[in-house]
């Protein structure tokens, strides 16, 4: 009679200037036979040490660090030794989240101010929660998320990054050829940091982005996207008009929609969730929504990320005649979301990340 193994646990180094959230981080784990706490470092050099002696399967860190600081972890970390990293950053730290992200941290988790109180149970639940998504990452995806560098977009630019001002001949607002809609979780925002520089300024999509992400932070990143390439992208308000060459990101904790008004055009509504979204943001309110108003003109786009959310809204873009692109577990880093699409039986297309850039930037 043969009996199986126990699952490896998950391996986990706590880096923190602060020994106080050193301690109460690894506490959230005492309990949890999944994840074994095998280290703790106060700066980066330490951590690098650690990383090299222990080889943790995941990483929790600090930005703001003596010595070492967390940006200059993870770019050696990234070169050296290829590590999921969830980042541990304050509320007021929105552009030092997204730098961390580009440099390859496969998440993020806010905290309201320096310390990680014991009584913190929703702060103390993300970082359990995100910890444990390492079980279904994929290691050959961390590093092109982190170290590739977008290429830069085609079309003349002005220094800011803007593209050069349009002539005032052209129409102040038209409407795209093609709607891209786009679902995303985990992993998401390089992702998307990459599809966005790819755009070149002919394209001919409108896009809007589902995003699993905190409402303090969606803005944020709309403006990081804003300035890869020459998709002029905000958050949301209800009521914007989707127009060529415009992106809209979904604000946390509220759902977006897109429908058609009276002169035809695609137009956001812009709410909090329903009792029946199991995801707010729901890609899958914001894919279903899409197909309606543009049917085969519709493209869905389901990028890496847990759970299935986008399935249901990619199905009904998938049978109003539109395309469905799946990311493919060669380049998702987390390949939950995608892979629910695929077994589902409504995609188009499979495609690895530059693919998927390569596809929408072709779109005219």
């Amino acid at each position: 009679m043969s009996s199986s193994s126990p699952a490896p646990r998950i391996r986990l180094l706590v880096v923190d200037d602060s020994a106080y959230n050193r301690r109460n981080i690894a506490d959230i784990f005492l309990n949890v036979p999944e994840v074994e706490v095998i280290g703790k470092a106060a700066d980066g050099e330490e951590a690098l040490r650690l990383t090299t002696l222990l080889k943790p399967d995941v990483i929790t860190l600090d930005l703001e660090m003596p010595r070492m600081d967390g940006f200059t972890f993870l770019r050696i970390l990234m070169s050296r030794q290829p590590t999921p990293v969830i980042v541990v950053s304050s509320y007021s730290q929105k552009e030092n989240v997204f730098k961390a992200l580009e440099l390859g941290a496969l998440d993020f988790v806010t905290k309201p101010d320096r310390q990680i109180t014991p009584d913190a149970t929703e702060l103390r639940e993300q970082i359990l929660s995100k910890v444990l998504v390492v079980k279904n990452w994929r290691p050959q995806a961390l590093v092109p998320h982190g170290l590739r560098r977008a290429a830069a977009p085609s079309g003349p630019w002005t220094p800011e990054g803007r593209p050069t001002p349009v002539p005032a001949a052209q129409p102040v607002f038209q409407q795209p050829r093609h709607l891209v809609a786009i679902a995303s979780s985990t992993g998401g925002p390089s992702a998307l940091l990459e599809i966005f520089s790819k755009i070149p300024a002919t394209s001919g999509v409108g896009i809007v982005v589902a995003q699993h992400m905190p409402d303090k932070f969606t803005r944020t990143f709309a403006e990081r996207l804003d300035r890869r390439g020459p998709v002029r992208t905000s958050e949301a308000q209800d009521g914007d008009r989707v127009g060529l060459l415009t992106g809209f990101v979904c604000p946390g904790r509220q759902c977006m929609e897109v429908i058609r008004n009276a002169s035809n055009d695609y137009v956001l509504r812009v709410g909090p969730g329903a009792p029946t979204d199991r995801y707010v943001p729901s890609a899958d309110r914001l894919l279903k929504s899409a197909a309606a108003a543009a049917r085969e003109r519709c493209i869905g786009v389901v990028l890496t990320g847990m759970g299935d959310d986008g399935v249901e809204g990619a199905r009904q873009i998938f049978f109003n005649g539109g395309t469905v692109i799946a990311e493919s577990q060669e380049t998702a880093v987390v390949y939950g979301m995608p892979a629910a699409a695929v077994r589902a039986g409504v995609v188009s297309k499979v495609l690895p990340l530059p693919a998927i850039a390569e596809y929408i930037a072709g779109l005219s």
